[in-house]
């Protein structure tokens, strides 16, 4: 188990408020640390001055020990589905809103990066999704995701019509604005704003959340997390759906074709700093009452 980084990639998005600060002061405090960096390369703009060797995110995932995202929950979906295959653990800083990925806010850096460094750490795996598009027969599109694939009318006012599969089995026939396919980690996030259940992080299960059915009975159902769900777009919709990973790839499908969203071989290993707690994150971020916590 790899305990010493020695080699760190700094990740995230150059666009967001704030980043140039943070930035500045994680390569500073690192520095200090006697440890070797290397940046994403849209984020050398931001910090011309320090001269630091810059690569892309297969790069830093190659050549990195431990990658630390500076950002939101966002930069590091968008890193992650990189990442993933290089085995390389992921720590995040938190700039963004909720931040149940990047749960190290810029105020405590100081104290708790130093800490992983030196060993001090939670380490969770987190699965992803690998989509496919198929038409007739043949893949069109592909993508991961690590919160949730997202099949959809996209902008359209209109229901679509689809089939669903698990496993080869036949579920049922549906109306709906779509389907959100969700791991436990992106179970916090979309698939919890249309009705779906929190799933703590360790469970090897998908949540699949119908979005505005026309069947009062319809409900998210939990299954296996290694099943082969299969989405068939039935040949009379009008409608060309999106499906989208994460929220930030997108592919287009047209009536008869299939999705197919499997489990990854690949996992995520996340890094927290000791004392991390899933449910304390839900009690901040979703503001669980705290009335009865010492």
């Amino acid at each position: 188990m790899q305990t010493r980084f020695d080699r760190i990639g700094l990740v995230g998005r150059s666009q967001q408020e704030g980043l140039r600060e943070v930035l500045q002061e994680l390569i500073g405090l690192l520095q200090g640390l006697d440890r070797e960096l290397i940046l994403e390369q849209r984020l050398a703009e931001l910090v011309p001055e320090t001269s630091l060797p810059c690569g892309s995110l297969d790069d830093i995932g190659e050549d990195c020990d431990l990658v630390i995202v500076v950002g939101g929950d966002g930069s590091l979906l968008s890193a992650a589905r990189t990442l993933a295959r290089y085995e390389t653990p992921v720590l995040g800083i938190n700039r963004g809103r909720l931040g149940f990925l990047t749960d190290i806010s810029p105020d405590d850096m100081h104290s708790q990066v130093p800490a992983v460094l030196a060993g001090e750490f939670v380490r969770e795996s987190r699965f992803l999704l690998d989509a496919r598009v198929q038409r007739e027969g043949r893949t069109v599109g592909r993508a991961d995701a690590l919160n949730d694939v997202v099949v959809n009318s996209g902008t359209s006012a209109q229901m679509i019509e689809f089939e669903l599969s698990i496993n080869g089995v036949f579920v049922y026939r549906q109306r709906a604005d779509g389907l959100i396919v969700s791991t436990p980690t992106g179970s916090t996030a979309y698939s919890l704003s249309g009705g779906g259940p929190i799933m703590h992080p360790t469970l090897d299960a998908v949540v699949l959340v119908p979005m505005f059915p026309h069947a009062l009975s319809s409900r998210p159902i939990v299954v296996d997390g290694n099943s082969e769900i299969r989405l068939d777009i039935l040949s009379r919709n009008r409608i060309h759906p999106p499906v989208t990973c994460d929220g930030q790839v997108n592919m287009t499908a047209r009536p008869g074709d299939t999705v197919l969203i499997t489990k990854k071989p690949h996992r995520l290993t996340l890094l927290h700093p000791v004392g991390h707690s899933f449910y304390a994150s839900c009690r901040d971020k979703l503001h669980w009452s705290n009335a009865l916590v010492n």
